[in-house]
């Protein structure tokens, strides 16, 4: 059984808190790993406010090549990655690596985008005064971003709040759900091998006061969370004045056209509902336009 570290303000650290991983399917124990205190947390966060201006002067081509390794790291290391995630979360492992490969994804795109971080250009002779003058609008990154991610995909739904933090100059502190929290321990791994500053990312499962720091503390500047609808807008009550980010529950429904072959949809739509066992943000559950035919 593997104990693993937590990543705080770019180190691998114990703690005095264990906390035990373990399969969903069988309670079997898989990993341990520590939760971080408010100390911890602090940490974290000094080490991010001193690592701000080096991720804003970060230049785009280094932050696409740092986001490339990270992604170059994950492809070559799939199928581990794919059996760690499996059996932290009990997903079905062809699940599972095809989440691995997701993330890989995630950090491709992110890396694209850093290099194509907006900027415009606006005339503004539209007055007297503003004749042969042009504005020019730039966008610079907000500083420290909180993250918290959900159990249900655990490296993807965290890859998308780091990978686009970095792309974008940010630094980020993540709490992984408790649940689930080893796919993006691994992934620290990768993205201390880096030249990313240390300290603009940390990777914390954390206990029950510092997850609220993360909400209410006001040197975050954004908070990014994908979880309950709940829990989401109750966050959003207590988040002051920071940017909110909240990704909550779904309503997908599918309609079944005339056009349709039934035998080709109907399987279909039942994957999409019950695929791991339901635990998908976007799962459909609402059918509609399913003619008399079809149901007697």
């Amino acid at each position: 059984m593997e104990k693993y570290k937590i990543y705080c303000g770019g180190s691998f650290i114990t703690t005095n808190e264990t906390l035990e991983v373990r399969n969903p399917y069988n309670n079997e124990l898989v990993a341990e790993t520590y939760l971080a205190q408010t100390a911890d947390l602090e940490l974290a966060i000094e080490k991010a406010l001193q690592t701000k201006r080096l991720m804003k002067e970060m230049p785009p081509y280094k932050k696409y090549e740092i986001l490339m390794q990270i992604a170059a790291k994950i492809k070559s290391d799939r199928q581990r990655l794919g059996l760690v995630l499996a059996q932290e979360a009990a997903k079905p492992l062809k699940y599972a690596i095809a989440e691995i490969d997701r993330a890989a994804q995630t950090f491709i795109v992110a890396a694209e985008e850093a290099k194509r971080l907006p900027a415009e250009y606006i005339s503004i002779d539209w007055t007297a005064a503003g004749e042969g003058k042009e504005g020019l609008v730039k966008y610079f990154p907000l500083g420290l971003i909180a993250g918290i991610s959900p159990f249900n995909f655990p490296m993807n739904l965290a890859v998308h709040k780091i990978a686009p933090a970095i792309a974008s100059g940010n630094c980020i502190i993540l709490k992984p759900a408790r649940s689930t929290p080893l796919s993006v321990l691994e992934l620290a791994k990768f993205i201390d091998e880096t030249d990313l500053p240390k300290g603009a990312v940390s990777l914390l499962p954390m206990d029950r006061i510092s997850g609220n720091q993360l909400v209410t503390d006001e040197r975050f500047k954004l908070l990014t969370f994908t979880g309950s609808s709940e829990v989401g807008w109750k966050m959003k009550q207590d988040a002051g004045k920071k940017k909110i980010a909240l990704e909550l529950g779904g309503n997908a429904g599918a309609i079944i056209s005339s056009s349709a072959q039934p035998d080709k949809a109907i399987p279909k739509c039942l994957t999409g509902s019950f695929a791991y066992q339901g635990q998908v943000c976007i799962h459909l559950q609402r059918l509609t336009n399913f003619y008399h035919s079809f149901c007697c």
